[in-house]
């Protein structure tokens, strides 16, 4: 049962990873850009759910109704403000901007909040459900897996059933064909931005009542994202997902069966060999193709 244990608990933790993960897919699927100010973003989630626990009395999981919305709000304005000057221009250029951009984040939050990690404790923070007669599921983990699956449920919906989701797949397919359509791109590019920002939030929220909550937080986290992405392919939404997940498991066998150490190494190796023998991950298509 120590196998099954390790799998479950992978997989719920996957899940928010595959959020984080689609998040960054997203942006750099429609706008070309990678986004390594990404991590800092669910920091910013992560603090967002734990003043709203602690000063609104809201629960973290009830208060991303309005953390998604502001956090797309600030992503929307990201992108107008400063994301879209770069767009066209180099990859390095994005990078900077976007490194400067987290740096930003992180030491403003940094001064604001000191480097004091917080803890969001609920009243079933600590609690746990039994599954398969002697699978212990933390509480948290679960319910950051379900509201996880409806977030990517609705997206799934949003870019398949709405015009503005369809008009973001054209955009990311081809971005001058979108364009002599008629397609705004860079309202587009905006819009794109704002639901990645939101999700990035969304999956701080969700893991803020089982990790400590600090101005560091998101470096970690952006890695995390990035390899998932990268697992999955960048710019493949379902590749992302996948990578989440995969992520999760091999992060919870390694520290079943190796050490809790070991853990992030064994990720970074997995990442690692992708880029060796697969750099177009798993959905991703070869130049070319």
């Amino acid at each position: 049962m120590l196998i099954i244990q390790s799998l479950v608990s992978g997989l719920l933790t996957g899940g928010v990873y595959a959020l984080a993960g689609i998040g960054m897919s997203l942006v750099f699927g429609v706008m070309n850009v990678s986004n390594f100010a990404h991590g800092d973003l669910m920091m910013l989630g992560m603090y967002l759910a734990y003043f709203a626990f602690t000063l609104l009395h809201i629960d973290p999981y009830l208060s991303l109704v309005l953390i998604l919305p502001v956090s797309f709000l600030f992503g929307f304005l990201l992108e107008k403000l400063f994301v879209s000057r770069v767009i066209h221009h180099p990859h390095q250029n994005q990078i900077l901007l976007t490194v400067g951009l987290g740096l930003i984040m992180s030491n403003s939050a940094l001064l604001a909040f000191t480097s004091d990690p917080r803890i969001l404790t609920t009243t079933y923070s600590s609690s746990s459900v039994m599954i398969f007669s002697d699978v212990s599921v933390s509480v948290p983990l679960l319910l950051s897996f379900l509201v996880t699956c409806a977030i990517t449920a609705l997206l799934y919906l949003f870019l398949a059933r709405t015009r503005t989701g369809m008009a973001l797949r054209a955009t990311s397919q081809n971005r001058e064909a979108a364009q002599l359509m008629g397609i705004d791109v860079s309202k587009m590019s905006a819009i794109t931005f704002g639901i990645g920002t939101g999700l990035a939030a969304a999956a701080g929220a969700l893991i803020a009542p089982v990790y400590y909550i600090h101005p560091m937080a998101g470096h970690n986290f952006l890695l995390k994202a990035f390899t998932v992405c990268v697992l999955g392919g960048l710019g493949s939404v379902p590749g992302a997902t996948l990578g989440g997940l995969i992520i999760g498991v091999v992060e919870a066998f390694s520290a079943t069966w190796i050490s809790t150490d070991w853990k992030d190494v064994v990720v970074f190796m997995l990442f690692l060999a992708v880029l060796l023998f697969r750099p177009q991950g798993l959905f991703g298509k070869r130049g070319g193709e």
